[in-house]
Order: structure tokens, then sequence, then C-alpha cells
């Protein structure tokens, strides 16, 4: 056990990138579980609905399962945003940053990842369906890729702009 403090004192960007991603797997649980209660039960009888607005382009039903595709997808990430705030903020960052200036920064960003999140997966899943991947577990692999993408854009918002580094406790391991 000293050896893991040891190699966590020494390397603390490192090991804070990496307690980042474990517990992202907080908000992944999350967002998987919601998405599949939504796609499954919640509003499976939306699914050949076609949806369109703006960016969001559910019109293929067999591929992005129309409506029920994108309230799902919508609704499985703002599900996971909310946990993931209180997850990175206590636990990863140890921000004592204020929370009334935190949340509408990070709020900004759950919108920001919920539009991207909401949007991408009709285009993936069809471009999955394309590739020849089952269409059964294409809302699943969208999901991958939306995750995959949060976090290439939530850790370094969160760790320079919401949780900014002047905020941040020392020497709490």
């Amino acid at each position: 056990m000293n050896g893991i403090r040891a190699w966590i004192r020494q390397h603390p960007t490192i090991w804070e990138f990496l307690l980042f991603n474990i517990l992202s797997n907080v908000a992944t649980v999350t967002n998987f579980v919601v998405m599949w209660i939504c796609t499954g039960f919640v509003f499976a009888a939306l699914n050949q609905t076609p949806f369109q607005f703006l960016i969001f382009n559910y019109t293929n039903v067999e591929s992005d399962l129309g409506l029920c595709g994108f309230l799902s997808f919508l609704t499985a990430t703002a599900g996971a945003q909310t946990i993931n705030f209180f997850v990175q903020k206590n636990l990863v960052f140890k921000s004592n940053a204020a929370f009334a200036q935190a949340v509408p920064k990070y709020i900004g960003l759950a919108v920001f990842l919920v539009v991207i999140s909401a949007a991408l997966p009709a285009y993936s899943q069809t471009l999955l369906v394309n590739l020849g991947i089952p269409q059964g577990i294409t809302p699943t692999l969208a999901n991958l890729i939306n995750i995959l993408v949060q976090v290439a854009v939530s850790y370094p918002a969160m760790k320079f702009w919401i949780m900014a580094p002047e905020s941040q406790k020392e020497g709490t391991i």
C-alpha cells in the first residue's frame, strides 16, 4: 500500500486522470442502465416514430430507434452527468470551488455534452449498421462512442475550467 501511495504522490496528474476515468464508471453505469431501461421500456413505444430537429436526425428508425433513441440517449446522458458532477467534484478533484460558480459552468458543459450525445447516436448507429454490426447491439456501441467523446471533452473542461486548479485541496492522499 505504501508503494501505491508513493506512486500517487510522484504522479498526481496521472493518478487524477486515472481516478477521473475509474470513477466516471459510476456515471457510465448510470448511463447504460438508464439507456437500457428507456429503450427497452420507457420510450419503447416510440421506436418507430421518426424524429428530426436541427442536428438531431433520428429518422432511420431501423437503425437509430427514432424518437425512442433520441429520448433514451438524452435521458441517459442527463442522468449520468448529474451523478458525474458530484463524483468528480468531491472524489476526483476534491474541489472546494464555490458550488454557485461551479454548477453553472458544469451545466454549460453538460448541455454541450447532452446535445452532442443526443445528436451523435443517430449517425453512429447508422454507420455501425452499415458496417454490418447487428442492430441489437448498435445502441450499446453508440453509447460507448458517446462516453468516449464525453471523456475527451469533460476531463480538460472540469480540470481547467470548472474545478480550477487553484480551488483544489492539496495533499489529500
